[in-house]
């Protein structure tokens, strides 16, 4: 215990440090010194680590906020990623950066909003904060959970994680590989009900937001997606314009900070390129459009035929999902092992990992060349979507 309270207060002043220089740490830091927080009579706490996580977790907020109607939905975010981009969700009364995992902050905190359950999705476990939610005699709820041997709730240092994990009241799992590692645990309040997210994308794709301008830019033609890409995937992707001149490619990198953004363009040829800031009717002729925003990838998978996914020269891939629900093949780097459905996508032969320009110009000019592949593919990652949804349902069964 001593060593975490060290721990945290140490990734504290490392972040304080780093906000006198980074954007995000200083919002890390400013956020949680000028919140206020309105004290409330009971409310539903939610608890999302960033916004990956809210979109996982948004089919049980939903639910969750049309089951309870009239009862506060109060939501933490631990990243300014999240809570910069959701901080007016109208899904929500009350949306705050969650406190330091302090004994002090976490009693505060839950005494403030007094919760009458608190549902975290998928990551973020927090010694005082479950400790003092299972002192109150409040539910906890794990959706979306996903664990494997590596991690430290299994090695022989990991007591104080595994302790954590005996304060939550129940485990709604991915898998059955999550659930058979905290059986080894001796824990048994668990329902394996699978990943929210095929229930959030699935939902997207039934009904897409139209995105101006984008329609108007494909002109018909076969579209190229590329999402969440960081500078090691932009590399490679930036060879594939001149060697499909008919085909169209949308950019839509993870941070649009101008840097970025002109460092992107920088790799593309600028006589066929234009920011999505700048797109008009004058312009959508050209080959290549760079999204120079935040929230709109989900709906531009859309108009996409082939999907890269990024990430995966880095911490690991994003979110391929929103893509396959739209049928969309996907291709995404080495680093995708942490995923089961990049997983299983690849064993379904729906999703491509690749590791050079040479892999990528292979599988690229298959799925462009070979029409029946397409079209096997794209059948193959659309029914691999829709046969996973439910999660959501089975959930709700449990909490409500």
């Amino acid at each position: 215990m001593f060593l975490y309270n060290i721990g945290i207060k140490l990734y504290y002043f490392v972040i304080w440090l780093a906000s006198f220089f980074n954007t995000k740490a200083g919002l890390w830091i400013n956020g949680r010194r000028q919140q206020k927080i309105k004290p409330r009579n009971s409310s539903i706490w939610f608890h999302f680590a960033s916004l990956g996580e809210f979109e996982q977790g948004r089919p049980i907020l939903e639910a969750v906020r049309e089951q309870y109607a009239g009862k506060s939905i109060v939501i933490t975010f631990f990243s300014p990623s999240g809570y910069e981009i959701r901080k007016s969700t109208p899904l929500a009364d009350a949306v705050y950066y969650l406190p330091l995992d302090t004994p002090k902050n976490a009693r505060e905190f839950i005494d403030t909003i007094k919760p009458d359950m608190a549902i975290f999705t998928k990551y973020e476990y927090w010694y005082h904060y479950f400790k003092e939610l299972n002192r109150q005699n409040i539910p906890l709820y794990i959706v979306s959970g996903i664990f494997r041997p590596g991690q430290v709730f299994f090695k022989w240092y990991g007591g104080l994680h595994r302790k954590m994990l005996s304060f939550v009241t129940h485990f709604f799992l991915q898998d059955e590989s999550s659930e058979q590692l905290l059986n080894k645990l001796g824990l048994t309040s668990i329902t394996v009900s699978g990943d929210t997210r095929f229930d959030r994308v699935w939902a997207n794709a039934q009904n897409p937001k139209e995105i101006a301008g984008v329609r108007e830019f494909k002109n018909g033609q076969k579209l190229f997606i590329a999402g969440s890409t960081w500078s090691e995937d932009e590399k490679l992707l930036a060879t594939l314009p001149a060697l499909y001149p008919d085909w169209k490619f949308i950019f839509a990198p993870h941070e649009v900070g101008e840097e970025k953004i002109n460092h992107l363009i920088g790799l593309l040829p600028s006589s066929l390129t234009v920011k999505y800031s700048q797109l008009t009717t004058h312009n959508a002729q050209l080959q290549i459009l760079v999204i120079d925003n935040i929230g709109m990838l989900s709906s531009l998978y859309a108009y996409g035929d082939i999907a890269y996914i990024g990430g995966g020269f880095g911490a690991g891939i994003h979110n391929t999902l929103e893509a396959a629900a739209f049928g969309l093949p996907v291709i995404f780097g080495p680093r995708y092992l942490k995923f089961n459905e990049a997983r299983e996508l690849i064993a379904l032969k729906a999703g491509f990992s690749i590791s050079n320009e040479t892999q990528l110009k292979g599988i690229v000019d298959t799925l462009i060349t070979d029409e029946a592949f397409y079209s096997t593919t794209s059948k193959k990652i659309y029914n691999y979507v829709q046969e996973h949804t439910g999660a959501t349902e089975m959930i709700m069964s449990h909490i409500v």
